[in-house]
């Protein structure tokens, strides 16, 4: 890819970083994460077995890709039964009940139909009867879109409010196995936080939001939409699976990753020592690595876990999140920077001081529930 992308700062299609406000200028809470719940589905494809499909060695995929293993869900499991999962652990790890959830987003770009929402699948399946239910498609950048319209939501409204946001993919039943450009990438699973009232000193500030639609053909499902709807000739043809441009894709993120980062930086008087976790989409563990250690991120302070789960997605930022307050090393009052990057293509940050939110993980192990003690 050549050419140079536009900080997301001074783009035309960025969102601007300012907080929400009431019109009369009445103050309004701090928005921030109260819980965290994540949900891996049983069965894992290692290495051994992707290789056999697509032709290469296991040896390859890890060299190449720095991906072990990823997980598949079952026949009968689509997105909405894995994101309702991560939404009951999220919710019980906030303290709440379901029917306190005032709204769900959910973010994917794997959803059960074309319609209705898979948002109100969930809400369905974890009885958040209260909730007002909504998608957000925004790609691999999805989860970071989703909070950034739930920390706006719950920022306008009087009193306490909370708000679940779910990112989920069930990319397997979009793949082609035998393309090792997606299929040595591309896996299952989901995760959810729970937002609401924060101290002031606590909870998220500045997000900044992006997009580059001329880029959208980089990667994408080119038919079963409007466009191409699903026809023999489309079936025959494999368009109902992920195509992706992968060099075209990792020099967006090579590219754009250094730019996200320094802006926000920039944005908010920050040095890179400030930030004590940087947690971002995972879409390549060798790549993320690579790119950290050009940006200069001090070694410790770039949880990845792709390694482990593959590229989930919507799901692989909060996924991210939910590991490193687990296994560390969030604590509580630490300063986070959150960046992603999807198809379409988008791309997007926020700085967020972590709360110490519990989380609860659902592992495919015969032990279910790994619950925080942070």
């Amino acid at each position: 890819m050549t050419g140079t992308f536009p900080s997301p700062a001074s783009s035309p299609a960025s969102s601007p970083a300012s907080s929400p406000a009431a019109a009369d200028g009445a103050e309004r809470p701090r928005i921030g994460v109260l819980g965290m719940g994540t949900y891996l589905p049983t069965r894992q494809r290692s290495n051994d077995e992707v290789a056999r499909a697509t032709g290469v060695s296991p040896g390859w995929i890890a060299e190449r890709t720095g991906v072990h293993k990823r997980h598949t869900a079952g026949p009968d499991e689509a997105a909405s039964d894995m994101a309702a999962a991560a939404v009951r652990s999220a919710v019980a790890a906030a303290g709440l009940d379901t029917d306190q959830l005032d709204l769900l987003v959910l973010a994917t770009s794997t959803p059960d139909e074309l319609g209705p929402a898979t948002a109100c699948r969930v809400q369905a399946l974890t009885k958040a009867r209260n909730a007002v239910a909504l998608d957000v498609s925004a790609a691999c950048s999805g989860w970071l879109f989703a909070a950034r319209v739930a920390r706006d939501y719950l920022g306008a409204q009087a009193g306490p409010r909370h708000a679940v946001v779910v990112g989920v993919e069930a990319y397997s039943k979009f793949l082609d196995p035998a393309d090792r450009a997606t299929a040595v990438l591309f896996a299952d699973g989901a995760a959810a936080s729970v937002l609401g009232p924060v101290p002031a000193e606590e909870g998220f500030t500045d997000f900044q939001l992006g997009s580059d639609g001329a880029l959208a053909d980089h990667v994408l499902i080119p038919a079963g939409g409007s466009r191409a709807p699903a026809s023999v000739g489309t079936l025959a043809e494999g368009r109902h699976t992920i195509h992706m441009d992968g060099r075209a894709v990792r020099d967006f993120i090579v590219e754009m990753f250094p730019v996200v980062v320094s802006d926000s930086l920039a944005r908010n008087g920050l040095r890179m020592d400030d930030i004590d976790s940087f947690v971002t989409h995972q879409p390549n563990p060798r790549m993320l690595r690579s790119v950290g250690t050009a940006l200069g991120i001090p070694p410790g302070r770039l949880p990845i876990v792709a390694d482990e789960v593959g590229n989930i997605g919507a799901a692989s930022t909060p996924f991210a999140l939910a590991a490193a307050a687990v296994d560390g090393p969030l604590r509580r009052g630490d300063r986070i920077l959150l960046a992603t990057f999807g198809a379409g293509m988008t791309w997007g940050s926020a700085l967020l001081t972590w709360s110490g939110a519990p989380v609860i993980r659902t592992a495919p192990t015969a032990e279910p529930e790994e619950r925080s003690a942070r």
